[in-house]
């Protein structure tokens, strides 16, 4: 149910992203935060007020369902969206919201690379993540956390050419919906299919 709700905002940002006439100044969620519009751009700031809202909305529901209180990765998550999306509703700029994404991924990627560095228990980020599960080597987890943040750099970079590079960011709004999610979700099946033979049995 936890995991459902994330995509909820995403959904709601895609819709409005797709349905929304860019040259609509007059749309009611404009309306709603005093927003003139912008040129041409104006379904990508209301993508923007609903992706806020809802996040808001959602992350609000779940700090009562998780006992008043957010992982560290929701809080980066919703900090980012109302800091990058705020400033993009504010100068109605769209390159703002369009940059949030390329800078979560980075972060995310850093976080994996450094945490065998900080903390107190000084291991991979990784082996926190799937300790349970897998039985590797120190070598193999440190691989493995750094596989973990090749990834991160890869959803960073191609956040950047759907928004900046490819096309005029046609097809900016269908990757930040869907396509680092399959990536996402493709690497972790890629992973689990090489790491078969390490899971942990029962007995461990």
């Amino acid at each position: 149910m936890k995991a459902l709700l994330d995509f909820v905002p995403l959904i709601i940002f895609f819709y409005l992203y797709k349905t929304v006439d860019p040259k609509n100044t007059d749309h009611p969620l404009l309306q709603l935060i005093g927003s003139a519009g912008g040129v041409d751009n104006n379904n990508i700031l209301v993508a923007t007020t609903g992706l806020i809202i809802s996040m808001l909305v959602v992350y609000g529901a779940l700090f009562f369902m998780q006992k008043f209180r957010l992982d560290k990765q929701q809080w980066i998550v919703l900090f980012m969206t109302v800091i990058f999306g705020g400033v993009t509703l504010m100068l109605s700029d769209d390159f703002y919201i369009k940059l949030k994404a390329a800078l979560l991924n980075i972060i995310f990627s850093g976080a994996f690379l450094l945490s065998p560095y900080f903390g107190k228990e000084r291991k991979p980020l990784i082996k926190r993540l799937f300790g349970p599960i897998f039985n590797l080597t120190d070598a193999g987890w440190k691989n493995l956390n750094f596989a973990w943040a090749a990834m991160f750099a890869l959803m960073s970079f191609l956040h950047v050419f759907f928004a900046f590079l490819f096309m005029d960011g046609k097809y900016w709004g269908e990757f930040t919906a869907f396509g680092d999610m399959i990536v996402m979700f493709s690497f972790i099946i890629i992973q689990f299919i090489v790491l078969r033979k390490y899971f942990k049995s029962s007995e461990e």
